[in-house]
Formats: C-alpha cells, structure tokens, sequence
C-alpha cells in the first residue's frame, strides 16, 4: 500500500527528504523543520524546486521517492541537465504507470517495455529513447538500492539500438564565415574557446576567473556532474587573443568567464542565442550548426592534424575510448596519410617495430595556424 505524505506548505519541497528508516517503520512522513529562505536560488536549485512540486502536487504513486532521489542527485553536485533530465523522465514514467493502473511498488520488465513503446509511438528518435532509458535505470536502482524494488528488476534490462550517427564537424569554410560574422568581443572569445578547447558549452559556463591560467593558455575544469573528475584543456593563439580582450573590458566584479545581466553566470539559452545570430548573420542557419557542433569540430580537428586518440580523449572529458573513436571514423585523410607513409616505411626496409609517433609539429597542434586562420577582426566593445 502506497504510504501517504504530508508536505507543509511553508516548506520549499526541494528541502524534502526522506529518511530510509523512517519509512519503513512508519505510514505518515512529515518533512523536517522549515529551512531558511534562500534569496537568491542557483538555476540549479530552481530546476530542483519546480520538479519537486510538480511531483508533491501530482499525488502520483512513488512520487515520494521521486523527490528523494532528485534531492539525492542535487546534493551529489550533479548537473542541471542532469537533474532536469532525470525529472523530466521520471514524472513522464509515472504518470504513464498511473494511466496504465500500475504503480512504482509493483514495476516489472514488462512495464518498462511498455514505457518505451509508448515513447516510440510518440515519435521519440532512438537516441532520446536510450537518455530515457539510462535515467529511468538510474533510479530504478536507486530504489532496488533502498530495497523498495527486488535485484531481479534490473536483469535482462530494455535496450535500443543505437543508431550509427557521427558527430557534425563544421567544414573549414563554414569556420570562416562563421568567425566573420561575430558580433561582440564577448561572443567572439566564447565562440573562439568552444572551438579551440573542445570544452562543452555547460563547462564554459561554469569556468570562473580562477580556473584560467593564462600563462600556460590553460583552463581547470572542475564540474561534479563528470565524476568530480578534473581536467586541463589549453587554448589556441587567437583564442588567447580573444580570451585577454574580453578579461579588459569585462565586469572584474564577476565570478564567472561569461555571466549575465542579472543571473550570476550566463545561461545555456542565452548562448544559445549568441550561437543562433551568429549563425544567421554568416548565412548558416539552414545547416543546423550547434553549439556542440563546434567541440565535434574541434576534435575532427585535432585528429587530422595528427593527435594521439588518447590524448584527445582526456582532452575532451570522454569516459571511454569508444566514444572518442568516432573522430578517428571521420578521418579518412588521416587514414590516407598514416597508409602511405607506413607503406614507404615498409617499401625501404625500415623497422616497423616502433610505433607511429607524430612529428613535433603535429603534436603541437594549438598553434593552429595550419588549421584555420588567426581570427583578429576588430570588434565593438
């Protein structure tokens, strides 16, 4: 039987939580005392409050359990997109199991196919199917965890085919037009660092003032949504360039790179919109060109011009090797080049024992300027 909730009011639900011990031993929770009010709530903590009354009003079944586990991701530091990702999956999965008369405390494999049918039939692409699906795992096992779902929920799990797509590099000339079209110093050095570093646009907007060294053309990432794994990546000569620029003019107040005008740090839709104009400017719209588009670019980049792949993947923040693999698919005139000269190695009667080590030249590939030109335009302040 489904325990029932009291939730006060005066209280923000985002500070809602359950204690494991508490619920097992008792039919009526109530939430701890009111927590002071915060004036000046993070996106992040926006994201969590809406999603934690949307479920607390919803009276869903599990919706409890729900709100625990998105306050259980929260206080981990994981990202926004993760948190809203896993609310947004989360509510849709139990109000399908509430039309179905089924609820989260009798959840079998069958239902979770039946979920997937549902989306499919909605004209869900596969690839958001297989997001779906690894949040709706996630805290499926959350609760298998706090032993509310058996052990055997979470074998022979539903999987989707992944579709064989590769990243969308941004051809050379496209670059150019791009960078032609930049409108302020800001979007220039925003757009220039997503380029030359590979960082993705969410680490951007988390860099702060401290986490640049310029000096070493380097920036700290820091983010807990990657594992609390760090790492460096550097910048290119006109990303610098552009960097040093934007440090004169911009607000030495702030904490954040990029920032806006009334939030702490710039958001993702305000980036976007940089990205979009630009775009339009420079004639590239129908293209379809993303920010992401231009961390593909960059890693194309970068193994044509002869980087190791597992270099490329710490550089790029990639779990596995795997995923990194998909630049080297892309890069037949790389394979070209790499076919011909172990051939004429092979032909002259060389040792070909020794691994293939790139050339000094190649192996400093953030001096682009063998890649795509210096970009200095003057710019209005």
């Amino acid at each position: 039987m489904t325990e029932a909730i009291h939730i006060q009011k005066d209280v923000p639900t985002a500070y809602w939580r359950i204690n494991p011990r508490i619920r097992k031993n008792s039919s009526q929770l109530t939430p701890p005392s009111p927590q002071p009010q915060i004036r000046s709530p993070t996106d992040k903590r926006k994201t969590l409050h809406r999603f934690s009354h949307l479920l607390a009003v919803s009276a869903l079944p599990g919706a409890e359990l729900a709100i625990e586990y998105l306050y259980s991701k929260y206080i981990r530091n994981l990202s926004i997109h993760t948190i809203r990702q896993t609310g947004r999956v989360v509510f849709s999965f139990l109000q399908f199991l509430r039309d179905g008369g089924i609820t989260i405390f009798t959840l079998t494999r069958r239902d979770i196919g039946s979920f997937v049918e549902y989306e499919q039939d909605r004209g869900l692409r596969p690839i958001s199917i297989i997001g779906y699906l690894r949040a709706l795992y996630a805290f499926i096992a959350y609760l298998v965890k706090e032993e509310i779902l058996p052990h055997e929920i979470m074998q022979r799990k539903i999987r989707i085919q992944k579709p064989e797509t590769l990243p969308k590099a941004i051809p050379q000339e496209d670059i150019q037009l791009l960078l032609d079209a930049i409108a302020s110093v800001r979007d220039r050095a925003l757009i220039l660092l997503l380029l030359r570093t590979g960082m993705r646009i969410g680490e951007l907007l988390e860099t702060q003032i401290n986490n640049i060294v310029l000096s070493d053309r380097k920036i700290l990432i820091y983010l807990g949504s990657k594992n609390y794994q760090g790492r460096a990546v550097y910048f290119s000569e006109d990303a610098e360039y552009a960097l040093k620029h934007w440090l004169r003019i911009r607000d030495s107040k702030k904490r954040y790179l990029f920032y806006g005008p009334t939030l702490e740090q710039l958001s993702y839709s305000t980036a976007w919109g940089v990205m979009r104009k630009t775009l339009e400017r420079a004639g590239l719209v129908h293209k379809k060109y993303s920010l992401h588009s231009l961390r593909h670019t960059f890693a194309t980049d970068m193994v044509n011009a002869g980087m190791r792949i597992e270099v490329l993947q710490q550089l790029l923040g990639h779990k596995s090797i795997e995923m990194t693999m998909q630049y080297a698919r892309l890069s037949a005139k790389t394979r070209e080049q790499d076919y011909f000269r172990a051939m004429q190695i092979i032909e002259q009667g060389g040792n070909c024992d020794e691994p293939y080590r790139v050339s000094n030249a190649l192996q400093k590939v953030f001096e682009e300027k063998k890649l795509l030109q210096p970009h200095d335009k003057k710019l209005p302040e």
